[in-house]
């Protein structure tokens, strides 16, 4: 019976903290947002410490920019059996921030700070759905606060580095009852609640090069980050034959937010035209196990190990901007390729191979104050995992909106 138990909250716990390592937010300016999100080689915005931070050598002045981004992710679920029939995921939405901080100086020296969230959003299904063993409600939010340097060496070439200081939090709820050998299920689910936090540091850099005055080249690396979560797992509603086996404890476990490396080329069609092409690789190979280990022990084992096995992703964007006068159009396109295998898909993280488009606007304000807006669509493709592979086999749909806004001061 113990043995059977462990294997079940090996599935159960660690499970919490799988939500941040397969979940990235790109949207992070809605200037950028705009053109998909391709702005590696431009980085014009105070946004270049997400994107890269060698773009600041080449501002000048004061730099302030705020916003946020609305993001409305829809999911369905279909099983391959009648008592699966389609379940839609809870409809919510979530409003990521980004503030920026910047201060250029005539020498091509330049400062600021970033803080925004690369990895968040949530998942909730009903509490009574076929997967509530799996999960009910998910929600995850880690905050990078990023201070950032970046010198000028020539007219044409920048560098620049930051360091990044992560507060991460996760909160996991999902039902809990006994497989059928050992006797289950009883009358009545009980109820999980996982909830962790942890801090972490890491560092990025990038190079800028104006290889000409129509074409720019970026490169952008930022490093893995490994967030030691600890946090307190608690049972309700226990019956009480089972009690013994479902104490309430504490956890820890570590938990790596892969490194990415971004390529990228501008280029000036003609005055009032710019075009981007980037290429982001995305190293999650590095999330292969999840280990949680326990105070007390959870039926009678203190350490926990569960295989993810993500593999290592591309992103390919492209991204346009047409400005007349005070007034900036953007379009761009992304295709992202997810990292999971079907082995290790679940309900936390319904993920898929992603077709994003986007389009956006800017307008001046006035001399210091510029406005910028973007829409994107994401449509994943459809994703079947089946019995033979995976242990909860089914279909997901997914589909996410996003409306971003960003104000930035110029002086």
């Amino acid at each position: 019976m113990r043995k059977v138990l462990a294997i079940c909250l090996v599935c159960l716990i660690p499970t919490a903290w799988l939500f941040a390592a397969g979940y990235q937010i790109g949207e992070h300016g809605a200037k950028a947002q705009g053109m998909g999100s391709a702005f590696v080689a431009q980085a014009s915005d105070p946004s270049a410490i997400f994107f890269n931070a060698a773009g600041l050598g080449f501002h000048n002045g004061l730099g302030i920019m705020g916003g946020t981004t609305l993001i409305a992710p829809r999911t369905d679920f279909t099983g391959p059996t009648p008592s699966t029939a389609n379940t839609k995921m809870v409809s919510q939405n979530f409003f990521p921030p980004h503030v920026y901080v910047t201060y250029g100086m005539e020498s091509g020296l330049a400062f600021g700070v970033g803080l925004f969230v690369p990895y968040g959003l949530g998942t909730e299904w009903d509490e009574n759905w076929v997967g509530r063993y799996e999960a009910v409600k998910t929600d995850l939010q880690a905050m990078y606060i990023n201070p950032t340097i970046a010198y000028r060496v020539s007219p044409k070439l920048s560098v620049g580095a930051g360091f990044n200081y992560i507060l991460g939090n996760v909160t996991l709820s999902q039902k809990v009852n006994l497989p059928p050998s050992m006797g289950g299920p009883l009358p009545v689910d009980w109820d999980s609640k996982l909830e962790g936090d942890g801090t972490a540091f890491t560092f990025n850099a990038g190079v800028l090069f104006k290889a000409t005055e129509k074409l720019s080249l970026g490169l952008s690396y930022r490093h893995l980050a490994e967030i030691e979560f600890e946090g307190d797992a608690t049972f309700e509603n226990v019956p009480s034959a089972v009690a013994a086996f479902f104490p309430n404890q504490t956890g820890k476990t570590t938990l790596p937010m892969p490194g990415d490396v971004k390529v990228g080329a501008a280029y000036a069609v003609q005055e009032n035209l710019m075009v981007e092409a980037d290429l982001e690789y995305v190293l999650w190979s590095s999330y292969d196990e999840l280990t949680l280990k326990f105070d007390k022990g959870v039926a009678g084992q203190t350490e926990l190990a569960s295989k993810k096995d993500y593999k290592n992703s591309i992103l390919l964007r492209l991204g346009g901007e047409y400005t007349v006068d005070k007034l900036s159009l953007r379009a761009g396109f992304v295709y992202d390729q997810t990292p999971v295998p079907d082995e290790t898909l679940e309900p936390l993280l319904p993920d898929a191979n992603r077709f994003e488009v986007s389009f956006g606007l800017g307008f001046k304000v006035t001399e210091n104050i510029t406005v910028d807006a973007a829409y994107q669509l994401i449509k994943a493709s459809e994703r079947t995992v089946e019995p033979s592979v995976n242990e909860f086999p089914g279909t997901y749909n997914s589909t996410a909106n996003l409306v971003g806004v960003s104000l930035n001061l110029g002086f």
